[in-house]
């Protein structure tokens, strides 16, 4: 399909999905345009963000996954889950949004489109900070890692936290966040990342290449997991005597993926005076509306490393999972003029 080719009515622009696998799976064209339902409101896209989950569910991984997403090919056929846009209908019994309202949230599926719906409950009204492209890299990544630091970590001023992929998109955020909740920062990444998680506010910055967190001096009293390549040893050796740490990486085996690892530290954590919790992130309307504050207050800038357009879903797609982006990639639906941070 051509970008600009004239849709039919009741059809949008999408990117959709009809079997399991690498990015050369995802088509695009039109698609049946979606309609608000109750508690629902129906987005205008202006833009999307790329992430962790859409790379797994792209490729029907971990295959546990498939029970709920689709046996045999995705129960939902167009990818996307990060969204900012503009309400274009309100279902009924919605009374907190109204159309017009520019909004951010996560949604189920379909964001990689020109239109997606969303549950009211999921949604809050976007920064006024931020224009779309930015406000779209913020959901899934800034509500992770807001959920990792106040409520799995419960961090306090003062502490200690290691950040254990600080240049991702989740560890983007978490360095921010951490620093906003008033603790030292130390944040683990390539070479070629050092400046931006420095730029982020990270008081300490580890080349892993160079340093390894587990066998030095230092002891934290928090750390955040979010690439899930040291063991549960290794990760207990560099946190204090009652420290935490928080599980939050999504790699593991192909069948189960991470949920041995998280079942393994659970059953641990009763035996041992550290805390070690999995964190798994639920999508919250009130966690958007706190994460608007930070942003509007100059605490939390999304890290931005490049735009797509839709048409290009899945050259981003396989951008993300090839070269480990820094930050967040972005996909934008309606092109705006001057659309950055």
């Amino acid at each position: 399909m051509n970008p600009n080719t004239p849709r039919r009515p009741g059809t949008m622009r999408a990117i959709t999905q009809r079997r399991y696998g690498g990015p050369d799976t995802l088509e695009y064209g039109e698609a049946p345009r979606p309609v608000a339902g109750t508690g629902e409101v129906l987005i205008r896209v202006h833009a999307a963000s790329v992430n962790a989950a859409d790379w797994l569910l792209m490729h029907g991984e971990p295959l546990v996954a498939r029970l709920a997403f689709g046996l045999r090919r995705p129960k939902t056929s167009i990818r996307g889950r990060d969204v900012a846009g503009v309400i274009e209908e309100v279902g009924s019994g919605v009374t907190r949004f109204a159309v017009g309202d520019a909004v951010y949230a996560e949604v189920e599926a379909g964001s990689f489109a020109d239109y997606t719906v969303a549950p009211a409950t999921r949604l809050a009204l976007m920064p006024k900070r931020l224009r779309f492209d930015p406000a779209a890299a913020v959901p899934i990544a800034a509500t992770t890692a807001l959920q990792g630091i106040r409520d799995t970590a419960r961090v306090t001023p003062g502490n200690t936290v290691l950040i254990n992929g600080a240049s991702g998109g989740v560890g983007s955020f978490a360095v921010q966040i951490a620093k906003a909740f008033g603790t030292e920062v130390t944040g683990v990444c390539s070479p070629r990342n050092l400046d931006l998680v420095t730029s982020l506010g990270a008081d300490h910055v580890i080349d892993y290449t160079r340093e390894d967190f587990a066998t030095g001096e230092q002891r934290y009293d928090v750390i955040v997991d979010l690439v899930g390549n040291r063991s549960l040893a290794e990760y207990r050796s560099a946190l204090t005597r009652r420290g935490t740490l928080a599980l939050a990486s999504g790699t593991g085996g192909r069948l189960l993926g991470p949920i041995p690892r998280m079942l393994s530290a659970l059953f641990l954590g009763m035996f041992v005076s550290q805390n070690l919790r999995p964190l798994a992130a639920v999508a919250r309307g009130r966690d958007l509306d706190a994460l608007r504050d930070l942003v509007d207050a100059g605490a939390v800038t999304p890290a931005l490393e490049r735009i797509f357009p839709l048409a290009d879903a899945a050259v981003a797609l396989r951008h993300f999972g090839e070269q480990h982006a820094k930050g967040k990639i972005v996909i934008a639906v309606e092109l705006q003029e001057t659309d950055s941070c």
